[in-house]
C-alpha cells in the first residue's frame, strides 16, 4: 500500500483526497501556490510544499516543481485530482519515469481518449455506438463541406481537442456552414492550440447520461451505474443525479455494457467516466473523461463506496475491491454553483 501521497491539486478535491488518505493511514503531502499558502488543503495535509506563483501556469501546471516536491517529501504516488494535470499524459509518463505512481490511467489510455476524433474511431472499432458524423484527418474546407452534406443538417461542429463547449457550433442550414466552421476553428485554436474539428449529426432533444467505470491492472473492469447530467448552462453541467432516472432497463444495460467495452478498448485502469448522448432508445458515445469526475460523490452516495480509496488501492496494484457494482440505494443529486 502507498505510504505517502502527494496531491497535485488544491481546494475541495485536495481536501477530499486528504480525508480518504488519512482514514487509510496514508501520509498526505499538499502543494500550493503563493495565493494558496493559507488554504484549507495546506492546513489539512501532513506536509506542504510551495510550487510557485499565484497563476496556475506558474504552479499547479508546473510538472517539474510538482515532481520535485514529490521527491523531496518521499511521496510514492501522486493523485492529480481533477482539472490541472489530471488528464495530461505527459505528466503521467513523467511520474512513471521518476519512479512515482500516478493515481490514474496509463498515459496511452489518456492519449487515446484525449482526442475526440481518435476516441470515436477507436470506439467504432470496438463496437461502441457513435453519433453519425465525420472524424477524419482531412481538415480542408472542401472535405468538411462535403462531409456535412453527407451527414445532413442540422449538424454540430466540435473541437477535436477540446471540451466544455468551446469550439462547438450547431449549424441548422447548409448556407451557414462555412461561416460557423471558421468561428469554431478560431475558438478551438484560441482555447486548445488546435483548430481541428469533427462533425456530428445534431441531436435536437438529447439527454446527457454518463457511466462511472473502474478497472484494475489485472484486467477487471466494472461499471458503477449511471449519472444524468442533462441540466446544463452554456455547455457546463449544473445538476447531476445518480443513478440516471427514467431509463428503460434494456437501455440502461446497454449503456453499462458499452461503457465497460470502451474502457477495455483502451486498456483502461482506475476511475473513468464514459459519457453518452441519449435520444429516445438510442445511445451514442460522446467522450471519456480519464479522471475522477467533479460529480463522483453522487455515485458514492448511492453505492456506499469511496472511489478515491478504490483509486489508491488500484494504483498500488490491488485488484478491484468488488467483482461487480453493488445495487444502488436511493438517488443522489449534486448542484454546482457558478459565478458569472
Amino acid at each position: 500500500m502507498i505510504r505517502t501521497l502527494l496531491i497535485a491539486n488544491r481546494g475541495e478535491i485536495a481536501c477530499r483526497i486528504i480525508r480518504t488518505a488519512r482514514r487509510m493511514g496514508i501520509r498526505s503531502v499538499a502543494v500550493f501556490s503563493e495565493a494558496d499558502a493559507g488554504s484549507q488543503h495546506v492546513l489539512l495535509a501532513d506536509e506542504a510544499h510551495p510550487i510557485g506563483g499565484s497563476r496556475a501556469a506558474d504552479s499547479y501546471l508546473r510538472t517539474d516543481r510538482i515532481l520535485a516536491a514529490a521527491k523531496a517529501s518521499g511521496a510514492e504516488a501522486i493523485h492529480p485530482g481533477y482539472g490541472f494535470l489530471s488528464e495530461n499524459a505527459d505528466f503521467a509518463s513523467g511520474c512513471a519515469d521518476a519512479g512515482i505512481l500516478f493515481v490514474g490511467p496509463p498515459p496511452a489510455a489518456i492519449r487515446a481518449m484525449g482526442s475526440k476524433a481518435e476516441s470515436k474511431r477507436l470506439m467504432e472499432l470496438a463496437g461502441v455506438p457513435i453519433v453519425p458524423g465525420y472524424h477524419g484527418e482531412a481538415q480542408d474546407e472542401a472535405t468538411l463541406v462535403e462531409a456535412a452534406a453527407r451527414i445532413g443538417f442540422p449538424i454540430l461542429i466540435k473541437a477535436s481537442a477540446g471540451g466544455g463547449g468551446k469550439g462547438m457550433r450547431p449549424v441548422l442550414r447548409a448556407e451557414e456552414f462555412v461561416a460557423q466552421l471558421a468561428g469554431a476553428r478560431r475558438e478551438s485554436k484560441a482555447a486548445f492550440g488546435d483548430d481541428r474539428v469533427l462533425l456530428e449529426r445534431y441531436l435536437q432533444k438529447p439527454r446527457h447520461v454518463e457511466v462511472q467505470v473502474f478497472a484494475d491492472s489485472q484486467g477487471n473492469t466494472i461499471h458503477l451505474h449511471t449519472r444524468d447530467c442533462s441540466v446544463q448552462r452554456r455547455h457546463q453541467k449544473v445538476l447531476e443525479e445518480a443513478p440516471a432516472p427514467d431509463l428503460p432497463p434494456a437501455l440502461r444495460a446497454r449503456l453499462h455494457e458499452a461503457a465497460t467495452a470502451a474502457a477495455r478498448a483502451v486498456g483502461y485502469v482506475s476511475a473513468g467516466t464514459v459519457e453518452f448522448i441519449v435520444e429516445g432508445d438510442d445511445a451514442f458515445f460522446m467522450e471519456m473523461n480519464t479522471r475522477l469526475q467533479v460529480e463522483h460523490p453522487v455515485t458514492e452516495m448511492v453505492t456506499g463506496l469511496d472511489l478515491v480509496e478504490w483509486q489508491l488501492r488500484v494504483a498500488a496494484g490491488e485488484p478491484l475491491p468488488l467483482p461487480e457494482a453493488p445495487a444502488p440505494h436511493g438517488h443522489s443529486v449534486e448542484v454546482r454553483l457558478y459565478a458569472e
